[in-house]
């Protein structure tokens, strides 16, 4: 299965007429997963025509507002739309006090479990596993307590080569599976086909990096090493260094030296301050040094 992300919105701060706040939507392994819920995150959501029911993960980087007010409204409508099956939030120590408070004082029933995971370390551990996808968390440095977020694909079994398979009659549907795990296949006479030989390479597994608001920070670096795709924030151009360092930001060209460091395949920029009116000055800036930079583009579904 191949892996598509969407951007929802990426934009800072404040929500304007064209653009809205942090939010993206990565589908990896037939799972569905929200990254960040800014203001009006579900009308982009409805706009991309992605099936709410199929969110069952949603990861917060930081309890700023243009990156989690559109949560409390997108849980109240999956109640709405009939949602019976748990939802689990990932964020940082006292989402769920957030969220349980506004829904007491509105008096919003949910009707389904939501279960917190709340985050409190200052290095990467593993959050979330299944037999396909692992997401660890990625430390950053802003005002507040934030986390990018790390989604890998599991190495995938190997493909069979049928043509190859079909030689032997030994061979039964039974034995395919230890075949595609990359096991040899003995015949009754003690001759060993090798597995090379009955497979080929599977796809290679990719991996998706989502740096959230952060100063420059090259501790990230070996946690991101060789990711398929890296989002990170680009608030500012490098002129405006001192302002980044101030408000807890990064400039393009930092982004661009984080990505060039890491050795990534791809860099998507994102996060800008609404004083530019041009955007492809990000792009310029951090195509200097990663070329392989680009800007997001709103709905539009990425393969990775």
């Amino acid at each position: 299965m191949s892996t598509y992300l969407t951007i929802l919105g990426f934009n800072s701060a404040i929500p304007t007429v064209n653009t809205s706040p942090t939010a993206q939507l990565l589908e990896m392994e037939e799972r569905c997963f929200l990254i960040d819920c800014g203001e009006g995150t579900q009308v982009q959501l409805r706009k991309a025509k992605a099936r709410f029911s199929k969110i069952n993960h949603i990861f917060i980087s930081h309890l700023h507002g243009d990156h989690c007010f559109g949560l409390p409204g997108l849980i109240a409508s999956f109640r709405l739309l009939g949602r019976d099956v748990p939802l689990h939030v990932y964020g940082p120590k006292g989402i769920k006090k957030m969220l349980d408070t506004i829904f007491t004082i509105t008096e919003t029933h949910r009707g389904f479990e939501v279960i917190y995971h709340e985050l409190d370390k200052d290095y990467s551990e593993k959050i979330y596993e299944d037999n396909r996808v692992e997401v660890y968390t990625i430390p950053l440095d802003h005002r507040i307590y934030c986390n990018g977020y790390l989604f890998k694909e599991k190495p995938k079994d190997r493909h069979l080569n049928m043509k190859e398979i079909s030689k032997y009659k030994e061979i039964e549907t039974c034995d395919y599976h230890h075949i595609k795990a990359g096991k040899d296949f003995v015949l009754s006479d003690g001759y060993v086909l090798k597995n090379e030989i009955l497979t080929e390479d599977p796809v290679p597994p990719v991996s998706y990096a989502f740096c959230s608001d952060t100063r420059y920070l090259e501790t990230v670096i070996p946690i991101i090493k060789n990711v398929t795709v890296l989002y990170h924030e680009s608030t500012f151009l490098h002129d405006l260094k001192e302002m980044a360092d101030y408000t807890g930001h990064t400039t393009a060209l930092e982004a661009a030296i984080i990505a060039q460091k890491a050795e990534v395949g791809k860099l998507i920029l994102g996060h800008f301050s609404n004083r530019y009116a041009d955007l492809s000055v990000f792009t310029d800036e951090a195509r200097t040094v990663f070329p392989n930079s680009f800007l997001p583009k709103a709905l539009e579904s990425v393969k990775i």
